[in-house]
C-alpha cells in the first residue's frame, strides 16, 4: 500500500514540459482604413479607398533594422474632426567600453485624414546611462548611474486637447479645425 502511494505521489508531481513559445515579430496595427506599415524603406501610414491602396502618409524614413515597439494607431474627436494618433516606441542599446546607453523614445504623431496632414508631432527620450568611473589615480573604480531626458512628456485628454509635461512646464494644446493644426489654449 505504501509503494503504490509512493508511486501515485511521484508521478503526480512531475512537471509537464513548458509548451514551447514562438516569438513573432510584432504586427503593427490597422485601424479603420488605415494600416501602420514599412514599406520601400519607409515607416508609414498607408490608407487605403474601398478595398485599394491609396496615398500613403510618410512618416520617416527608416532601415532594414527598423523595428516600432508597442505601436498603436486610435481615433479620437478633437473640435468636431476626427484625428487619429499613431504612437510608438524605439528602443536602442549603446555599449561602448565601460559606458552603456539604454535610450528609449516614444513618439506621438496625429494626422487629419481628409486633408492627409500631419497636424502635430512629440517625441519623449529617456537615456539610462550606466559608466565605470576610475577613482583617482587608484585601481578602485564605481559604477555610476544618470537617467536624461529630452522631450515632453505626451498625454491626450478625453476632450481632444493635449497636454505636454516636462520637468518644469505644462501645456496644453487645442485643434484649430480652420487652420488644421494645434495651437496653445
Amino acid at each position: 500500500m505504501c509503494i503504490g502511494l509512493l508511486t501515485l505521489n511521484g508521478y503526480s508531481q512531475k512537471k509537464k514540459a513548458a509548451a514551447k513559445k514562438t516569438t513573432t515579430a510584432s504586427a503593427l496595427p490597422k485601424l479603420d482604413n488605415l494600416t501602420a506599415e514599412i514599406k520601400n524603406g519607409n515607416f508609414q501610414v498607408s490608407i487605403s479607398e474601398k478595398g485599394k491602396s491609396g496615398d500613403a502618409l510618410i512618416v520617416k524614413a527608416v532601415d532594414a533594422s527598423f523595428k516600432p515597439a508597442d505601436c498603436k494607431l486610435s481615433s479620437f474627436m478633437a473640435n468636431g474632426v476626427k484625428l487619429y494618433l499613431l504612437t510608438w516606441t524605439e528602443i536602442s542599446n549603446i555599449q561602448s567600453g565601460a559606458k552603456t546607453e539604454d535610450k528609449t523614445t516614444v513618439y506621438n504623431v496625429i494626422y487629419e485624414i481628409t486633408s492627409k496632414k500631419q497636424v502635430y508631432s512629440n517625441y519623449q527620450l529617456t537615456n539610462h546611462i550606466t559608466e565605470r568611473v576610475s577613482l583617482g589615480g587608484t585601481a578602485a573604480s564605481e559604477t555610476q548611474e544618470h537617467i536624461r531626458r529630452e522631450g515632453f512628456e505626451f498625454v491626450l485628454n478625453p476632450d481632444g486637447s493635449i497636454t505636454q509635461k516636462g520637468k518644469n512646464q505644462q501645456t496644453t494644446f487645442v485643434y484649430d479645425k480652420d487652420k488644421m493644426e494645434f495651437k496653445k489654449k
